[in-house]
């Protein structure tokens, strides 16, 4: 078994913190390697086993703590009551100022976001899909961590993995959606064939960060959906008629 794959941000330098691919892991099949996924159909003996394994590659011995994720807007805060695994939240982010809970986002084409106020500590990890993303869950983490203390000024956020804007075809009703939110948006839109365009998250999302009066933000550039050797990719799978596809995983904690 090959070891876990961790991408790291240099904006999140120093703390823990990794956005991890298919690489490493004991799944097999479509889903072969780093799956953390519970919804791919993958037995659950080794999604545990896989989720270990990629909590270990970032925060050995720190407490997983993740949400059901629903391409909401909502953002929820990890203290000392902690949701068991089975009824955890529904929601796309998490935030926290407890040392030894490593928060995990999973990923499958979508953006991952990763934030942290080394000062304030405080960190907090988003799922932003295009729903998520425009319905304003960075904004909502923001919101979360200066509850706990963090200014956004302080803040320090990175984008993970996700469909790049050569992958990502949509059509048009789609850009008006995010033209009409704000006509600035229409810079991240490339014309494709006709009635469609190539649409780039990562830089939608880098744009939300930085309009928040985020400090400091990173995209670290990489296309879940052409790099089938180290990423799972929802549409990619789909365009292939497989018949599972695999989830990924973005962590971050406090020491």
């Amino acid at each position: 078994m090959e070891p876990v794959e961790v991408n790291r941000a240099d904006v999140l330098e120093g703390l823990p913190h990794g956005f991890l691919g298919r690489r490493g892991g004991v799944s097999e099949g479509d889903v072969a390697g780093l799956n953390v996924g519970h919804g791919a159909g993958d037995e659950p003996e080794r999604v545990a086993r896989n989720r270990a394994l990629a909590a270990g590659a970032v925060l050995p011995g720190a407490r997983l703590v993740t949400v059901y994720q629903v391409h909401s807007a909502d953002c929820v805060t990890a203290g000392a009551d902690l949701w068991p695994e089975a009824d955890r939240p529904h929601a796309d982010a998490i935030v926290t100022d407890r040392p030894g809970l490593l928060l995990g986002i999973l990923t499958a084409d979508c953006a991952p976001v990763l934030f942290a106020d080394r000062e304030a500590g405080v960190v907090g990890a988003a799922h932003a899909g295009w729903k998520g993303a425009i319905g304003g869950v960075t904004d909502a983490t923001i919101a979360a961590m200066e509850k706990l203390g963090a200014r956004r000024e302080s803040i320090a956020a990175a984008v993970g993995p996700c469909i790049a804007r050569a992958s990502y075809e949509v059509d048009e009703g789609f850009r008006d959606r995010f033209v009409a939110d704000h006509p600035v948006n229409a810079c991240c839109f490339d014309e494709g064939r006709p009635g469609h365009y190539q649409f780039d998250l990562e830089a939608y999302v880098l744009g939300r960060l930085r309009g928040a009066g985020i400090g400091s933000v990173q995209g670290l550039r990489l296309d879940t959906y052409s790099a089938p050797q180290q990423f799972f990719s929802f549409r990619r799978a789909t365009h292939r008629s497989e018949a599972s596809y695999g989830r990924q995983m973005s962590l971050i904690g406090l020491p």
